[in-house]
Order: structure tokens, then sequence, then C-alpha cells
């Protein structure tokens, strides 16, 4: 019998490849030992919705939350267990207004990034609310749209201030597609922002805990085709700065498994996008890169739970903005201050110290199950799930060339 027992709950949506993966790799981390010569073992439950009464203890140490972004009953049984259980959070529900994109542009950039210029713009079209017409028709001002986007300049994108998945995302090139986009807008709130152009590189980094995976992403093609197989296609120094970028968006909201989008022209990084509550790792979109997610996730809930990492609900904005307003300090030397304040956040060196000492057979049980018959009949039922009957040769054919060629390249 181990000393200590911990449960980690998975809160679920539609998917059901990742989820599967993280169960089976759990299983075969068996038992971890502690600094303190005790042992833990880790098991995962699926969570169900149902009422439940506040004073409620829950059976869980930490819950991976892929869910309560959009469901409301699971975010407010978060909440509760987060304020009154100390159950850990890998993304806090009380910063979940700021990944409606708005609040995360205002506080980056009060940080000095170099987000690109942005405008918000009222609703198009009146809400369904008995009292708007009253509101607008005294407080609203009126405003020239052409205007503002002049003042933005074009290229641009009409973006919703909530979005994801680009939905409802257009690219404006002139009057005519600025007023065809807002029109088509109807009660969705719209940002205005400025396109970066003749951008070298878009990257999608992908952060679980204090790691960061950042790839070429190329989101003109196919999600299958989107993630490049390619290394080392950003300097040491731009890569340094989109990691530290991630990693401090994360610690500044408290959000722990999250997805940042950074465009890179020159030596100039500019994040576009950053607030993620359930960034993709599906099998069929990370592909080479799912085995990496895996792992990261396996060692930092693992992790948490094991140490028992308590859950900061305060977010120390005062500290970020107390080195964004100092006017001594540059641009380098205040990312660098923000990355210490995030290492502090993450416990980087000890959460290093605790792998090395504690988890380092990790990625062996990652890169052994990810090589067995198990994985690949994980792997075969998501493709027939997800693609027509006559693609399902194709694409079993391309993800599994590329499975294939991480063993290879991490045998």
């Amino acid at each position: 019998m181990a000393d200590v027992e911990h449960t980690i709950g998975l809160l679920l949506g539609t998917e059901d490849d990742w989820p599967r993966a993280y169960e089976a790799m759990l299983r075969r981390i068996g038992a971890v030992t502690d600094d303190q010569g005790r042992t833990h073992v880790t098991r995962s439950v699926r969570v169900t919705i149902e009422p439940f009464n506040l004073r409620d203890s829950p059976r869980h140490d930490l819950v991976i939350d892929r869910l309560a972004y959009w469901y409301y009953h699971p975010r407010e049984w978060l909440k509760k267990i987060a304020l009154m259980d100390d159950v850990y959070l890998l993304n806090s529900p009380f910063t979940f207004q700021a990944m409606e994109k708005h609040a995360a542009y205002c506080a980056m950039m009060r940080l000095g990034l170099k987000v690109p210029e942005t405008v918000l713009v009222p609703f198009k079209n009146p809400l369904d609310n008995s009292r708007y017409a009253y509101t607008s028709g005294r407080y609203n001002q009126p405003f020239d749209l052409e205007a503002l986007a002049e003042s933005v300049g074009y290229p641009m994108y009409m973006k919703p201030y909530d979005g994801g998945a680009w939905v409802g995302v257009s690219r404006i090139r002139d009057v005519g597609e600025l007023h065809a986009a807002y029109d088509a807008s109807g009660e969705r709130l719209m940002h205005l922002q400025a396109a970066i152009e003749d951008y070298d590189v878009f990257a999608r980094s992908l952060t679980i805990g204090p790691e960061t995976m950042v790839m070429k992403f190329r989101p003109e093609l196919p999600m299958h085709e989107r993630y490049a197989v390619e290394h080392d296609f950003l300097t040491p120094a731009v890569g340094d700065e989109v990691v530290a970028i991630s990693r401090v968006v994360n610690a500044f909201f408290r959000w722990e498994f999250n997805s940042c989008e950074t465009l890179i022209r020159g030596t100039d990084v500019h994040p576009i996008d950053y607030a993620n509550a359930c960034p993709d790792v599906a099998v069929t979109s990370l592909h080479y890169y799912f085995p990496w997610a895996m792992s990261a996730l396996l060692r930092w809930t693992v992790y948490c739970v094991v140490t028992g990492r308590k859950p900061r609900l305060d977010t120390d904005t005062s500290r970020y903005f107390a080195i964004a307003d100092d006017p001594s300090l540059s641009y380098a030397e205040k990312l660098d201050g923000y990355r210490r304040l995030a290492d502090d956040y993450f416990e980087i060196d000890r959460y290093q110290e605790f792998c090395a000492k504690h988890l380092g057979h990790v990625d062996d049980v990652v890169a052994d199950w990810i090589g067995s018959e198990e994985f690949r009949l994980l792997l075969g039922s998501t493709v027939r799930e997800m693609y027509p009957p006559h693609e399902h040769e194709r694409f079993l054919g391309h993800f599994n060339g590329l499975i294939d060629a991480w063993l290879r390249d991490h045998g």
C-alpha cells in the first residue's frame, strides 16, 4: 500500500483521445517517492456533473478542466473546490473573463509586449435587452467606423473579443470588407486589430505548467498539417522570448494549460492570441508533438499532487506592473523581470530537481506506450471517428508516419 493516494479529476467535454492516453500512461507511472521517503500513487477519474452542496468535500486533489470555459455549472463547482477545499486547478476559473481576449490584450499591453494596435467597437445590432434602447439612446455615442479603421490601418483583422478556433475572424483589406464584416458581426462584440504583414514565422507555443513547446504553425493549411515538424526555425534569442512571453502570460493569469500564438517579423515578437482555456492537444492535430504534451502533463500533474502544491488564487498583478511602469528599464529588462516572477510562480528549480530525482522514467513510459499496440488502436479509432471512410487509409498512414518519426527521433 502507498503512504499517500491522490486523485486527479478530468473534467471533459467531447474529446476522448488525449484523456485515454493520459489515463493509460498515468497508470504506468506507478508509485513515486517524495523527498521524505513516502510513496505516492496517483489515479485519474472522469468528473461527472451533478448537484453539489457547497460544503461537500471533493475527492480530488487536482482537476484538469477542459469544459468550464463554456459550461457554467462545472465552473461554479471549480470555484467552490478552489476556494473552500484547496483543490489544485491547472487554469484558474477566476480569470476566465480574461480568456475572452480583451483583458489579456490590456494586461499584456500594460506590460509592454508588442501586441498589435487594437480597438474595441460596439455591437452592430441592438442587444436583446429591454433596457438597451433607453441606455443606447442616452449614452451611446455615434462613431465613424471608417475613421476607426484608418486609425488602426489596413490590412487588419476583425475578431470577436471572446473568440476561439478562429470563428468569426475576418481579414479586412478595404472599406467594403470592413462594412461587410461589421454588418455580419450582429450582436458579437468585435475587436479591430492591425495585421502584422510580411511576418517570417507564425509560432504557436503550448505551455503545460513550467514546460513549453514552440511549434511552427501554418494556419492556411488543414488542421492535420498546421503544425510543421521543423526544429530550429527560430533563433535562440527569439525562441527564448517566445517561451518567456508564453510563461509570463500563464503565470500572470494563473493559467497552466494554455497556448500562445505569436508572429515573428525579424527579431520582433508580436503576441496576437494568448488566452485559450482549452488548448488543442488532439492527437490528430499535434501528432508528432502529442507525446511531448502527454509527458509534460503527466510530470506537472504528478508533481503538483505529490508535493502538495497549493493554488495561488491571488494574481500579484502589482508586482508585474511595478516592473512595467519603471521607465529606467528596457523592454528586454522588463521581460527578464517578468520571467523571474513567472519562474518563481512555477517553482522552476524545485520542479526540475523533483523531475530529475523522482520522475525521470516518465519519458520512457510515454515512449513505450506510444510504441504500443494500445496507442495504435486509440489512433485508429480516433481517425475513424473524425474522417469519412474513404479517407481512413490516407490519414492512418499520415499520422502513423508522423508518430513513427517521433519514435525514431526519441529512440
